[in-house]
Parts: structure tokens; sequence; C-alpha cells
């Protein structure tokens, strides 16, 4: 009976608990999507985060993106304070505005989308990149009017444009304001195309919705990360509707590559040396 009432041993005697055991090690592994296989997560980051073992590309924040392209990872960003001003007044679960409001606390970013300049590879360069944390990186008024302003710095400077996508497409609780944006994002690139300053668009995991079919597919060179999610309606949608069984890897930026959606899939760790070679042709 003395072995089933024993005390496990506590801090005080020089051991360390179960309990104690279980925090320090909590969240130094990973699971790895697309092996399966448990990874030191620590392992992963310094990867910039792509699975050492079978390359997967783990999804990163906007500002890490941002990091790895600019120079030294400095760059200058505009209309960081632009927040939306929540037109409709929408309630769902809970209303836009608290949305909103618990989105900035949380991601310390006022809406889903960092527009800034710097230089990549020496060239100076116009970068938007969006964050899919910040409700799914939807494109509402104020991601709409930061990349418009982003194009029209663009042409201002001579500069060539970059956009980083990773999005479920237009925000809901905007309704036909967010889906405005599509056509408003869709004539300043024109404009820019007209100006002959080149774009990049760069999909990612996910880019979907509104986003795949405005500005995310209107590059003057399209190109997307291994494995990455791209397409309008998603799988099931598209199977119930022409009630047929979609090939495997459908949606994929491989697949879409195969089929001519995409001009390149390039791997993250190339992605800058890839850029600064496509605006030298561009441009030089």
């Amino acid at each position: 009976m003395a072995w089933f009432t024993r005390q496990k041993p506590s801090l005080d005697s020089g051991r360390v608990s179960e309990d104690e055991k279980t925090v320090r090690t909590e969240g130094l592994w990973q699971k790895c999507d697309g092996c399966g296989q448990i990874i030191w997560r620590k392992t992963v980051e310094e990867n910039i985060n792509v699975c050492p073992k079978c390359d997967y590309h783990f999804r990163i924040s906007a500002l890490d993106r941002l990091q790895l392209l600019f120079d030294e990872g400095a760059y200058e960003e505009y209309d960081a304070g632009m927040r939306s001003s929540d037109p409709l007044k929408f309630v769902d679960s809970k209303p836009y505005a608290q949305r909103l409001a618990d989105m900035e606390e949380a991601m310390k970013m006022p809406d889903a989308v960092i527009c800034a300049s710097g230089t990549l590879d020496g060239r100076r360069v116009q970068i938007c990149a969006l964050e899919l944390k910040f409700i799914g990186g939807s494109m509402g008024a104020v991601v709409g009017e930061k990349i418009t302003r982003a194009i029209e710095r663009a042409m201002q400077e001579g500069t060539p444009l970059i956009l980083i996508s990773a999005s479920g497409g237009a925000r809901m609780q905007e309704g036909a304001i967010s889906l405005m944006q599509m056509a408003k994002l869709s004539a300043a690139l024109m404009q820019l195309d007209e100006a002959g300053l080149p774009y990049i668009s760069i999909l990612t995991d996910p880019t979907t919705g509104g986003v795949t079919a405005s500005f995310a597919m209107l590059g003057d060179l399209n190109i997307a990360e291994p494995g990455a999610l791209i397409g309008f309606a998603g799988p099931r949608v598209i199977e119930q509707t022409i009630r047929q069984k979609l090939p495997d890897g459908f949606q994929k930026s491989e697949f879409l590559l195969e089929h001519g959606f995409l001009d390149a899939v390039v791997k993250r760790a190339e992605m800058k040396a890839y850029l600064a070679s496509a605006l030298t042709f561009f441009l030089d």
C-alpha cells in the first residue's frame, strides 16, 4: 500500500515533476502537414518554415514575407493606420466593428495587408503582403485602397510592384463594397501596365475567391509557392456543381502550372533570387 500512496517528488527535492516536464517541452515540436513527421520546431524555423524532410511550405506571416524579400529586412510601411469604417454596421456572430478591434489587438495591425517600399537586390520596389490570420486575409475597402495607393506610388516613382496573396477572398462583412475592390484594383493595374511597369503576383497557400478573380491572377508574372491552394470556389463546391470527381491535386500550384494558369512554382528559399532575376529581365 505504501507504493500506491507514495508522493511524487517535488521541485524542492531537486527532481522535476511530470507537469514541469510537460511545460518545458510543450510547443518545441510540430507535425508536418506534408509528410506527417514530428519535427523540432526550431529546425523548421531555421529553414524559413519549410519542412527539411519533404519540403512542405508552412504558412508564414505577412511580416515574415516582407523581411525575407527586402534587403536586410528593412522597409518603409505606408498607410499603416488605415481602418475600416464598418459602412454596413454588419453583425454576424459578433458586430463587425468588434471583430476588427479584436483582430487588431491580436495581430497588432489594423487590417489584412501591409504595403511597403524598399530595395530588393538593390532595386527599389513596392511590395504588398496579405495577412491570412486577419479575418482570413479577406479583401475589404481598406485592403483595396491600400493596394491601390501602392500601385499609384509605383507609377509615381517608376518602380515595380510585387503583391503577395494569402486570402480567402472578398470580405463578406463589407458586402458589395468589398466586391467593388476587384474592379478598382483591376483598373489600377491596367494603368500600371500602360505605364510600362512590371507587376509580379506571388500566390501562396491559400489564394481563393475574389482575390484570385482579380489582382492575384493579373500579374505580368504569376508565380506560386509549392503546394499552394489556388482557386475561386472550393473543390467541394465545384464537385457538387459539375457532379464530377476532381483529379488529385486539383487547385494545387503544381496542377495550375501544368495547365497554364501559372508561369512558375518557386520555392521560398529561391524566391528572392527569382524575383531579382525577373525584374532584371523586365527592366534592364
